[in-house]
């Protein structure tokens, strides 16, 4: 099987690593926390079979891609530009863009912002909200009450490192097993717990997730440490602010919703699908794979591809 052709390449002020396979329309691909590239590992070769350019980048702050030190530059508008970047690099006008997690809101937020450059849009787990009326933190704190949120934890800079960088390997596989379609779920607790605390014991890895593909992530986060992708989270409210003057647009390309219906990003907020729907006015289909977690293209890797490559096709009247 071929394998991905890897470089780096300049893009709003960093160096960004790049993964790429196959020849046609540009497809690119954003991972979210804690990933890589490397989270698009069976999406490359699919799409590149398709007749698609693929193209997965380690996003700001991750594996081989550049990590500034200072937070205030992981902000949506930063992420959205290195996205630019990426495209003007290449030498491409246009792309279709996908994202999961966190790299969903920022494939979000590019076709909100950039529906010049970005043609079609496909989001994974973190449906399309758009800004909501409270600022960030406030609206977690409200949520929350007297209950743990990983969110407004991550605010505090070291903490959360200190506690995943303790043993990076048993840290991602409590994360990846423990919002996965194979976890019984997570365990409530106070609010002033520590994060991993909420995560269930592991009875044995999910067979979507090899050991080598645990290598992979455990090397790349002893290397890099947590920080990049944590100071994602600490510019809630900061994104909140910059993006005040795009508050109540919609998303008029063609859009794709895929995610589980054991993901707890849709199950603890159920009307956000509704809430989508009406700010997606071309989106094409929304689909949830029984019995899948939050990592939906890793743990649904076939009917991820085959839904994308669908869509595609529906884009560019194949």
């Amino acid at each position: 099987m071929a394998v991905p052709n890897h470089r780096l390449v300049d893009t709003n002020g960093i160096r960004m690593h790049l993964a790429e396979q196959g020849t046609g329309p540009l497809v690119l691909l954003c991972h979210g926390f804690p990933e890589s590239w490397y989270s698009w590992r069976h999406q490359l070769p699919a799409l590149a079979a398709a007749g698609y350019r693929a193209v997965a980048p380690d996003m700001r702050g991750y594996g081989q891609t550049d990590r500034p030190a200072a937070c205030e530059r992981y902000t949506i508008l930063h992420l959205v530009g290195d996205m630019v970047g990426v495209l003007n690099a290449l030498g491409e006008a246009q792309a279709v863009i996908a994202g999961h997690d966190w790299g969903c809101v920022v494939a979000w937020h590019c076709a909100l912002l950039r529906p010049d450059r970005f043609r079609a849009v496909v989001g994974m787990s973190v449906p399309f909200a758009g800004r909501g009326p409270l600022r960030s933190t406030e609206a977690l704190r409200k949520a929350a009450g007297e209950n743990f949120n990983y969110m407004l934890y991550f605010q505090a800079p070291g903490v959360a490192e200190a506690e995943l960088e303790r043993d990076p390997r048993a840290a991602l596989l409590a994360m990846l097993h423990g919002i996965s379609g194979d976890s019984p779920g997570l365990i409530p607790r106070p609010r002033h717990s520590t994060f991993l605390e909420g995560f269930p014991p592991v009875p044995r890895r999910p067979a979507w997730l090899t050991e080598a593909d645990l290598d992979f992530y455990e090397a790349e986060f002893r290397r890099t440490g947590f920080a990049g992708g944590l100071n994602w989270y600490r510019n809630l409210d900061r994104n909140w602010e910059l993006t005040a003057p795009f508050a109540g647009l919609k998303i008029h390309q063609p859009s794709l919703f895929l995610g589980g219906d054991k993901d707890l990003v849709i199950t603890t907020r159920p009307k956000q699908l509704e809430l989508m729907a009406a700010l997606l006015p071309n989106l094409r289909k929304s689909v949830l794979f029984a019995g899948c977690g939050h990592w939906t293209q890793q743990e649904r890797p076939a009917e991820v591809n085959a839904a994308l490559i669908e869509f595609l096709r529906g884009v560019d009247g194949r």
